[in-house]
């Protein structure tokens, strides 16, 4: 799927992730505080593990992934030139699906670090 308003695929996305946390709110609670521990800065910053992320998320094919891990990378300053290494290491992983996913990625942080 070809996202084109990248914020408004968040504000869905996130209105549907409020209906899962409703019916399943022990899981989802368990899921932020897995994915809340896992980005924290450690040996490695959270600027990093979010780029890991974005690269995860582009080689599995995961729209949502792109979108939360854009917008996360550039909350931690992240520049389009580590977005786009991070998109070269998917694309060594995944293949021609992550160049087309990794294409998506660039677009999503290009529309959350876009200048209003």
């Amino acid at each position: 799927m070809a996202v084109s308003d990248w914020q408004s695929f968040i504000e869905q996305t996130d209105g549907r992730m409020a209906d899962l946390r409703g019916g399943i709110p022990a899981v989802t609670k368990g899921f932020h505080e897995l994915a809340r521990a896992a980005i924290q800065p450690g040996v490695l910053d959270s600027k990093t593990k979010e780029l890991i992320a974005l690269a995860i998320g582009i080689a599995a094919r995961c729209d949502g992934c792109l979108a939360y891990h854009t917008k996360a990378a550039a909350k931690y300053g992240a520049t389009r030139e580590e977005v786009m290494e991070t998109i070269g290491v998917a694309v060594y992983m995944g293949g021609g699906p992550s160049m087309i996913y990794g294409a998506e990625a660039l677009a999503a942080f290009d529309a959350f670090t876009a200048k209003s």
